[in-house]
């Protein structure tokens, strides 16, 4: 008998307006996460609150609103547009009989499903161990309650006591694995940049691609190692039309026409109320982007919620300590729009692009080469026929515009990086 995959589960999102401009854009992506998870969205319930209801987040009517929602449509499980405190937890769930989820966990479990590199499972697992670190409480509380029952006041007592002792044991125990999952990603995070140490010692420019998750980031990378790579299918990175598809960061080599080389990252994605855990958790992954020479923010330009997307993803940047690079910003998918702009189009340093399009990719690879190479130093070389290995490593890193073998040496007319035109200035021709 062939295997049948179970049916998602059914689930209720909910959440409190709190005064935010954008709250019904993120209730639509707090859905897209569900979806994410393999969760079945079945019903939406709101309520207009400047701040949550201290002990149930939302208010006791809307409390048994979201019971009864939940029960008509059949769904074991609410998801909420919040971290929730270990008490509001306790409290809906007790209230409701149902199982909560918070943004948060929602967050971190998809996460968890998708990492697969060492690096980001142990970013993952931190972050999750540092989530549940304040929610013990909750998981004994309700062995006490079932102890209490029946024992009276004095075995009630004491089953709490027991309980107070097990919960600093808990506590103990991830305390003491979250501290080993840090100096394992310290370790992991040292290598990491010897690794950058290297391409940074080899003059080759690096590019970050950053933006919101499932903007075409790895579209736009798998567009441009198809047109400038050899074997690009072996190079290829996961993409899928789903956010947070992939959670490592891909680094891959592009070599432009004339030995314009320049390393191009793909990094994880990111998502409005992105959980602090992560964000914090995350910044080794993202170290690709604080050390490029260029960010190219790749934006779904198809969605209409994309200026609250680019907020999120500057502001994101901020967070993790990038700012002042210079950025291209790509507004991807304009094949996808209705009004169905022209592309491949550019102004500044914006772009509207489609990641599917050869002639956009190509403008973008320009734009791209512009920027990195804009201290590119042009001259003429004289060189030995003694020193071959000088004309090795002009043809190897220099675009070379033109060649002639005199009775002096190989007359060299190349464009290459002001850093290695200094490793053969000596025979430039003034």
């Amino acid at each position: 008998m062939p295997e049948t995959q179970a049916a998602p589960t059914k689930v209720i999102i909910a959440g409190i307006t709190k005064r935010q401009e954008n709250f019904e854009y993120t209730m639509t992506e707090l859905g897209e996460l569900a979806k994410a998870a393999n969760y079945n969205v079945v019903g939406e319930v709101t309520q207009k609150l400047d701040y949550p209801a201290g002990a149930t987040y939302f208010g006791s009517g809307k409390v048994e609103e979201l019971r009864m929602a939940a029960n008509m449509k059949e769904a074991a499980v609410v998801i909420v547009n919040d971290e929730l405190s270990p008490s509001q937890l306790r409290n809906l769930e007790k209230q409701m009989q149902l199982h909560l989820v918070d943004r948060t966990q929602l967050i971190l479990d998809i996460f968890g499903s998708r990492a697969r590199s060492k690096q980001a499972k142990t970013q993952v697992e931190i972050a999750r161990l540092r989530y549940e670190l304040p929610r013990l409480r909750q998981k004994n509380a309700g062995f006490d309650q079932q102890g209490g029952g029946s024992t009276g006041a004095g075995g009630a007592l004491a089953n709490r006591g027991s309980g107070e002792t097990q919960l600093e044991q808990d506590r103990r125990v991830l305390n003491k694995r979250i501290g080993h999952l840090k100096q394992e990603l310290i370790d992991e995070s040292r290598d990491e940049e010897v690794r950058a140490a290297q391409r940074n010692e080899s003059d080759i420019p690096t590019v970050a691609l950053v933006g919101y998750t499932n903007a075409g980031k790895s579209t736009t990378m798998n567009g441009l190692l198809q047109l400038f790579t050899d074997r690009p299918d072996d190079k290829q990175v996961f993409e899928k039309d789903m956010l947070f598809a992939t959670l490592d960061t891909s680094v891959r080599s592009i070599e432009l026409p004339g030995n314009r080389k320049f390393l191009l990252s793909d990094t994880v994605g990111f998502v409005g109320k992105l959980p602090t855990k992560l964000v914090d958790s995350f910044k080794a992954t993202l170290a690709e982007a604080k050390n490029a020479d260029l960010l190219v923010q790749v934006v779904d330009y198809s969605d209409p919620h994309y200026p609250e997307m680019m907020k999120v993803t500057e502001d994101t940047l901020r967070d993790i300590g990038i700012e002042g690079t210079p950025m291209i910003v790509g507004y991807n998918k304009a094949d996808r729009r209705d009004d169905q702009p022209a592309f491949p189009d550019e102004n500044g340093d914006h772009l509207i692009y489609s990641a599917r399009d050869e002639k956009s990719l190509r403008k973008l690879a320009d734009m791209i080469e512009q920027r990195i190479f804009a201290d590119a130093v042009s001259a003429t070389y004289l060189i030995p026929f003694t020193d071959g290995g000088a004309v090795n490593f002009i043809n190897s890193v220099a675009k070379v515009d033109k060649t002639d073998y005199t009775a002096d040496g190989t007359l060299i007319t190349a464009t290459m990086s002001a850093a290695n035109a200094g490793r053969v200035a000596k025979y430039a021709q003034d």
